[in-house]
């Protein structure tokens, strides 16, 4: 692809090879330096981009389709819409739908799923409640998809009336409650600010209730979704959705309802609920996925019974399955936490384990590690130190977030000015600094 070319052979940044043409050359001199040609190459970028989660430089791509006066069509739009959905990105949705509209097109229903979608990952429901008005007076026919992706915006600001009310108006309109729908419920009671006292068992009553719903009221990933890699736990924003590919048991698909009770209980910190939990699973005759078992490791974790989140592990590993680096992770983070000595020696246990099975770190996992072990005040930050190694080992540049943490818990520390690893990691800071500028938590050039 001439893209994936021109930025290997020039070894230039990629926002450097996206960059601005200058036109007083020559037109060989320009066909060489120019990425994409016609409409067809730039959506073969724009899938490109997207599929490396580089959804920051789509708005730099399509200024160039401008600039070269392609014009976009509505495939384009659509490619657009969901790259900017995956990477969370509110205000690149507007942009788009809004230059769709000037040139004429009107986004069909799958493109407002996309971006009803988004505010509910941004958490913003007001903006999701318009959109789908916006729908109704343009007259594109909402969907059973559409009222999920609406529930699941709304669940996630924690409104639990305006849900209640979609699915009044979803039963009017015939269609039926399914999986995702129960779902978005848990996730609602959850969210609500300030919690009930009852949440738990609202949870617990709804994934009761879930067992009912029938098969017929199954919804399935659309045509477009499949073909542009989102599935439904993604459109939804199902706390799963980043693992509903991963093989060997990690997510059983059947088990929505309770992925997101359990992970809503964990969130909680509630411990009877996800023992509760677990015991209708044992009515139902199911065992635990390796999702649901992460969550219920965190939630004894996070209440410092080490005792228990140490024997699910054991529980799991003695049963001949696989080792999975999540849960590795799951419970060294979790062990960490209050920094007692007991759960710092598990921590350090684990970690040495992980690594004597040959089990890499990736860098979510890292970063959360480091983030974690950086905030030990006492002791020999031996865990922050070992991670920290275990990253450049493998080339992982950390978040800002963990290294400026990591670089505070060693100036803490009695290390000389010059010791070689402060000075790496006072470096490490700094680049980052200046990569990310003002916004250390988002991306470079987040429009949201």
């Amino acid at each position: 692809m001439k893209f994936l070319r021109c930025i290997s052979a020039n070894r230039q940044p990629l926002l450097a090879a996206l960059g601005r043409r200058q036109f007083a050359v020559s037109a060989d001199d320009y066909a060489k330096r120019n990425y994409a040609n016609n409409v067809s190459e730039y959506n073969t970028v724009i899938g490109s981009l997207t599929s490396q989660r580089r959804i920051y430089l789509l708005r730099d791509v399509y200024d160039d389709m401008m600039l070269d006066g392609v014009k976009p069509e509505k495939d384009t739009f659509r490619a657009l819409i969901a790259g900017s959905m995956k990477g969370v990105r509110l205000q690149d949705c507007f942009f788009f739908r809004d230059q769709m509209k000037s040139m004429g097109l009107i986004p069909d229903v799958v493109l407002y799923n996309f971006m009803i979608s988004t505010c509910g990952k941004c958490k913003n429901s007001t903006e999701a409640t318009r959109i789908f008005e916006e729908m109704k007076k343009l007259e594109v026919k909402p969907t059973g998809q559409t009222f999920i992706c609406l529930i699941n915006a709304c669940a996630a600001t924690g409104r639990v009336d305006q849900v209640y009310a979609i699915i009044r108006d979803m039963t009017a309109a015939g269609l039926g409650l399914n999986k995702f729908c129960y779902a978005g419920l848990i996730a609602a009671h959850k969210n609500k600010t300030p919690l009930a006292k009852d949440t738990s068992a609202k949870i617990l009553e709804l994934v009761e209730q879930s067992k009912g719903w029938s098969s017929l009221e199954q919804t399935r990933d659309s045509a477009e979704n499949v073909m542009m890699g989102i599935s439904e736990e993604e459109l939804y924003d199902i706390p799963t959705a980043n693992y509903i590919h991963r093989r060997g048991g990690f997510v059983q698909r059947f088990f929505t309802v309770y992925h997101v009770a359990f992970h809503a209980c964990a969130d909680l910190k509630d411990v009877e609920a996800v023992d509760a939990l677990q015991e209708m699973l044992k009515k139902d005759n199911k065992n635990p996925d390796v999702f649901i078992l992460i969550q219920i490791m965190r939630c004894y974790l996070s209440r410092g019974d080490i005792d228990r989140g140490v024997k699910a592990f054991e529980d799991y590993m003695s049963s001949n399955n696989p080792p999975v680096p999540e849960l590795y992770a799951t419970l060294i983070e979790g062990a960490m936490t209050g920094y007692t000595p007991k759960g710092m020696q598990v921590a350090l246990e684990k970690l040495t384990e992980m690594t004597s099975r040959g089990i890499n770190l990736v860098p979510s996992t890292g970063n959360a590690l480091l983030l974690a072990a950086a905030g030990e005040k006492s002791g020999g930050y031996t865990i922050a130190n070992m991670v920290w190694d275990l990253m450049q080992a493998r080339n992982i540049t950390p978040s800002l977030p963990a290294v400026q943490a990591y670089y505070n818990g060693l100036k803490d520390r009695e290390i000389p000015a010059d010791d070689p690893r402060l000075v790496l990691v006072s470096r490490t800071v700094d680049n980052l600094r200046v990569r990310f500028g003002r916004n250390p938590g988002g991306q470079f050039g987040d429009r949201r």
